[in-house]
């Protein structure tokens, strides 16, 4: 049986998540081993009785031979923490889901994404700025990332399609039931640029309480995120929460103190987050400027063994050239030969007398 068949079987049991199938993995070593254990094995390696039964439970009534068939006649990816295409950006985050599904492709490009979320009782003016938002980083070579929601959801995977971007839609359901039911059409085109995302079992209905939790995927897909608008108790209030504490940058768009809808967005500013007045502004803060070429540098150089371990050595604080050299070993020419490559990546910046940093949006996305 497909290894993965184990991950999608723990999946279906309510009360196992990232860390409780980390205590799993670390105890077997092997989710088929753990799959195939009495309960009394499970609670030793850290589960609490009640989970532990009802795993058994699950176990009795599956037949993970014919999920997998069904995830497979469906097109569906299955993508585990052990996959090396597994979302580089996500695997930052704390309590990185163990298992996504997906229908269409994540790939390089997405490396470079911005969450574009907001309330689905939009106005006129929402409208139009999320709109020209993903329009924007459509043309600029950034994927945009929200929920399939409607309102601002919807306009921003739509605007970003429209423009020929790629858009990444995270579901609260099985990527087999797309919710709400009308934007079925737009799932189909999203999936032929872009993916749909979840980590619910494929048939899983769509739940207010699997909202909020798939509301760090958004966010964990992301560079930042940006709130077009927002009620004060709008779900995309919790998509900026979470970018916050995986330690994303949250933009908001100012709105009317008349507008309800701008009462989350404006209290967001209030508490830090970053006024969106210019389109340009997400470019500049996260430095994205340029990225068709860099992506194109990427795929045509895909990253040597020497950049892999310059990697090991570069983080956001500055390093001398001859201290890389000391670490790495590596000959002075083949030093400068290798960060000029990284640079022209957008891998490496020198920030001034031969001092190197990795650029933030891009050191996650290749180490490990």
């Amino acid at each position: 049986m497909d290894p993965k068949a184990y991950w999608v079987g723990f999946n279906l049991v309510k009360g196992i998540g990232a860390v409780r199938l980390r205590q799993i993995l670390d105890f077997y070593g092997s989710l088929e081993i753990a799959w195939n254990s009495p309960a009394s094995g499970l609670i030793s390696a850290g589960l609490p009785q009640k989970v532990a039964e009802k795993f058994i439970q699950i176990r009795a009534q599956v037949d993970l031979e014919l999920i997998m068939d069904k995830i497979a006649s469906e097109n569906i990816q299955v993508v585990t923490w052990d996959d090396l295409n597994y979302p580089r950006r996500l695997k930052e985050i704390n309590q990185a889901p163990p298992v996504l599904y997906i229908k269409g492709s994540i790939n390089v490009e997405d490396d470079w994404a911005v969450a574009v979320v907001g309330t689905r009782r939009v106005t006129p003016y929402g409208r139009q700025v999320a709109a020209e938002i993903a329009r924007f980083l459509a043309q600029n070579g950034v994927t945009v990332v929200s929920g399939l929601a409607r309102g601002v959801d919807a306009i921003s995977h739509q605007a970003a399609l429209q423009n020929e971007g790629r858009t990444i839609a995270v579901l609260g359901s099985g990527v087999d039931v797309i919710y709400p039911p009308e934007h079925r059409k737009l799932a189909a085109e999203i999936v032929r640029q872009g993916a749909i995302v979840s980590d619910y079992p494929v048939g899983t209905q769509p739940d207010g309480i699997n909202f909020p939790p798939r509301n760090r995927i958004i966010s964990g897909l992301s560079l930042a995120t940006v709130v077009v608008e927002a009620g004060e108790k709008s779900g995309a209030l919790i998509t900026a929460e979470f970018a916050v504490e995986q330690g994303r940058d949250v933009f908001a768009v100012p709105g009317s103190i008349l507008t309800p809808q701008s009462d989350g967005t404006n209290r967001l500013i209030e508490q830090g987050a970053r006024p969106l007045l210019k389109m340009t502004e997400i470019l500049d803060v996260l430095k994205l400027e340029q990225i068709p070429e860099k992506q194109a540098v990427r795929k045509q150089n895909p990253l040597n063994p020497n950049e892999r371990q310059l990697l090991n050595h570069l983080s956001q604080e500055p390093i001398h050239i001859d201290e890389l050299c000391e670490l790495t070993g590596l000959p002075i020419h083949d030093l400068s030969a290798t960060l000029t490559m990284m640079e022209l990546k957008g891998l490496v910046s020198q920030v001034g007398g031969m001092n190197y940093v990795a650029m933030r949006e891009t050191r996650a996305a290749y180490k490990g």
